[in-house]
Formats: structure tokens, C-alpha cells, sequence
């Protein structure tokens, strides 16, 4: 199958003025998130209708990635159904970002901007989106396949949800949050798969991306202890070949160095007594 490659890009998606739009909305950056990861109650049950948004969202959008339907067409899905629910798509001026969602088709590995590319027999699409409502982010991702997808690619599907299904398991307070990366990249290195390095799960809430960094790799350094209450995402991205990879001159898209196919889910958790309360279930 031939490298996915830029389309045209369509004029950005009109939001209206009654909607609350995060700060950072065609600002350089977001402000510096100076909060608490630990999220009192009331925060906690705003974040639980955000993240079950987003889901609705996810899920819908998903259904529709079928061979023949542009990204853009699936960008136009999710952007009215979070409008139509009185949330924001918290990636629509996020640093320049262009679009409601990202969809991320076959190699690339993250960010990819919605555009006329047309959906083809085989591809797989991963699907990221974001709801804003009531001062909170709920975000999530899934990768879904479209038509008749090769079995390789789909193990790599299937493996990289239960590489994420495996590390949520590993949440229990008291851990570090080094114990996350561990268990991803224990399973993937099974398969032989390249884990993503450089693009991290993190901390969320009010903010959409706090100071707290969960990686996908073991990694000493990263030594946060998890507490009861805080909310951050795990977001695994595996791929087939080298975890290394290209950035695209629109500043966004990450494709693979060597052009085989990654896939990535993602779901916003909230750190329980015993373990992790998934928010982003619809």
C-alpha cells in the first residue's frame, strides 16, 4: 500500500459563541498548568461527563471509518456531535491545530490533521479526540479498521488495546508511574514492536496536558508516585518496525522512519483506592 501522503486541508470548523472554549484557543501556548494532580470530587464527576463524551464521540466517529469516507468527512462527525452535546473539541486551536480530531491512518503514528484523503480497503485509522465541557478535558483515542485489513495489521491493533488494557491494570496507588511504561513495553517487546518514545501520556483535568508525563517505556526517571485522585492518560503507540519517526512540514503529523504501520488507543483514568476507574468509557 503506498505511503499516506498530505490532502487538502478544509477551512476550519465554526464553533458557537455560547460554547466555553479552553484559554489556550489561537493562543501561542496553553497557560502553565500550576494546579494539583489530585482532583477533588467535584472535578472528578465533571471529568467523568467529559470523558464519557469523548467516548460517545470516539466510538461514533469510529463506526463511520469505512473504505471511501475522507478524514475530513470524520472530522466533520465528531466536531458536531461534541457541538451538539455543548462540549469543545479541545484539539481546535491547540497550538495551531486545525481540526477537531486527529486521524491517524496506517503509518502515521500520531497528530495527523484531517484532510480529503479518501479512506482505503485495508487502512487502519486511529481516531484521537477531545471533549472540553464544564472547565475539564475528557480525551481518548482508538485505532479501527477499515474493510478488509491485513493480519498483521490487525495484531498490531489488537495487541496495542491490550497493551494499554495491561498497563491500567498495573495502576494502584503507591506505585511510580514508571510501572505503566514497564508493562507496555514487556508485552510489546514480545511482538518485536517498536514503542513510541517521545510521545507520552499525561496528566489532565482542567488542563488538557498538566506537567505529568506517563511514559510508554520503562524509564527510572520518571518516578511520580500515583496517588488516589489523580486523572492522567496512558496512550500507547506501537509500531511494527523502529519506534523512530518523521514529522511532517505541517509541524503536526508523525509518521514512521520506516513506513510500516503504528497503532494507538488511549483512555483518560482516574486513580482509585485499588486501581484505575476508566473515565473514557461511553
Amino acid at each position: 500500500m503506498p505511503a499516506v501522503s498530505p490532502a487538502e486541508v478544509s477551512a476550519r470548523r465554526a464553533v458557537p459563541a455560547h460554547i466555553a472554549r479552553p484559554e489556550y484557543v489561537d493562543q501561542p501556548a496553553p497557560q502553565r498548568f500550576t494546579g494539583e494532580e489530585v482532583k477533588d470530587a467535584e472535578t472528578i464527576e465533571r471529568m467523568r461527563v467529559a470523558g464519557r463524551l469523548a467516548a460517545q464521540a470516539r466510538d461514533l466517529v469510529g463506526s463511520h471509518v469505512v473504505p471511501g469516507v475522507t478524514t475530513d468527512e470524520l472530522d466533520r462527525i465528531g466536531h458536531e456531535f461534541l457541538l451538539d452535546h455543548g462540549a469543545y473539541p479541545s484539539t481546535l486551536g491547540y497550538r495551531g491545530f486545525p481540526k477537531s480530531l486527529c486521524s491517524s491512518v496506517n503509518e502515521v503514528i500520531c497528530h495527523g490533521i484531517p484532510d480529503a484523503r479518501v479512506v482505503e480497503d485495508g487502512d487502519i485509522v486511529n481516531i484521537d479526540i477531545t471533549a472540553f465541557i464544564g472547565g475539564v478535558h475528557g480525551d481518548t483515542n482508538a485505532t479501527f479498521l477499515a474493510g478488509d485489513v491485513d493480519e498483521e495489521s490487525r495484531l498490531l491493533v489488537e495487541r496495542t488495546k491490550e497493551a494499554l488494557d495491561r498497563a491500567i491494570k498495573a495502576v494502584k496507588p503507591g506505585r511510580r508511574v514508571n510501572v505503566i511504561g514497564r508493562v507496555i513495553e514487556a508485552y510489546a517487546k514480545r511482538f518485536g514492536y517498536g514503542v513510541v518514545r517521545d510521545f507520552t501520556g499525561h496528566g489532565i483535568g482542567t488542563s488538557f496536558h498538566s506537567g505529568l508525563i506517563i511514559p510508554h517505556y520503562d524509564d527510572e526517571r520518571f518516578d511520580d508516585e500515583i496517588r488516589v485522585g489523580m486523572t492522567f492518560t496512558i496512550e500507547p503507540m506501537l509500531n511494527l518496525g523502529t519506534p523512530d519517526y518523521d514529522m511532517w512540514d505541517d509541524g503536526w503529523t508523525v509518521v514512521t522512519k520506516d513506513r510500516r504501520r503504528s497503532a494507538q488507543f488511549e483512555h483518560t483514568l482516574l486513580v482509585t483506592e485499588d486501581g484505575a476507574e476508566v473515565l473514557t468509557h461511553p
